[in-house]
């Protein structure tokens, strides 16, 4: 089984567990993220994700196998490159605050999996590498808007047009990644933070996810302000305010 699931309390932890190959994206490991994410979403006990890799990599991206059948034209592009798409988007569309502890190389489409997650805990051994430019490939996925969104156009240029790869401590002095630790810390330091957004009442947390997402990309600051104000009145309504402790 490529992916193993572990529960710590509130939070799910996902480690991709193919080391042989670095745990890249067979057809085999996408199905198993897509069933699990989708049990986890279903299951009320779950508040939060964390994704990580069985060490020496984070993700070394697609299956090379299947990315050669396709260059071939052996396999259906058509159908194919979105079915490998579906390893990482599956994350970004996950309803929950989803955390990557990034412990390795993260390539190409294992790139674009720490990019999915809302927020990246990183140890010096991490390395994000885009590559496809290098591989003779234009970038997917959604990676040039991931990767801009999070580190700033010239970041995307120079990581996709020059080839830059970055490690772990680059990453979080361009915002590619929130901390660097040592790597003995990464998971607990990521599951502690998952485990702060699961107390989030589930409901609450997963608006609180989408505002993030959506408020961004609204013509105007009045719009945010709305859309922020008609679930504010939400929270206020299911007395989220009224039971939590107040701390000074």
């Amino acid at each position: 089984m490529p992916l193993r699931i572990e529960r710590h309390q509130r939070a799910a932890l996902l480690t991709l567990d193919d080391p042989d190959r670095r745990n890249a994206l067979s057809a085999e490991l996408v199905e198993e993220i897509v069933v699990a994410i989708d049990d986890l979403e279903a299951d009320g006990e779950v508040g939060a994700l964390v994704v990580t890799g069985a060490p020496p990599a984070f993700c070394s991206g697609a299956d090379v196998g299947s990315l050669g059948r396709i260059s071939e034209g052996a396999g259906d592009g058509e159908t194919a490159l979105p079915s490998i798409y579906d390893g990482f988007l599956r994350f970004y569309r996950c309803t929950l605050p989803v955390f990557a502890a990034v412990n390795g190389p993260a390539v190409g489409a294992g790139c674009n999996l720490a990019l999915a997650c809302d927020l990246r805990i990183v140890s010096p051994d991490a390395r994000f590498d885009a590559r496809f430019a290098r591989l003779g490939l234009h970038p997917g996925g959604g990676h040039t808007r991931l990767l801009t969104e999070a580190a700033g156009p010239q970041a995307a240029a120079a990581m996709n047009l020059a080839g830059v790869a970055v490690d772990g401590a680059r990453a979080v002095e361009i915002g590619l990644a929130w901390e660097c630790v040592e790597p003995h810390q990464l998971l607990d330091t990521t599951l502690e933070l998952a485990a702060r957004a699961a107390e989030v009442p589930r409901e609450l947390a997963q608006r609180v996810k989408a505002s993030l997402r959506e408020t961004p990309r609204l013509p105007s600051l009045d719009d945010a302000v709305a859309l922020e104000l008609e679930r504010q009145r939400w929270s206020f309504e299911q007395g989220f305010f009224a039971e939590r402790p107040r701390t000074r």
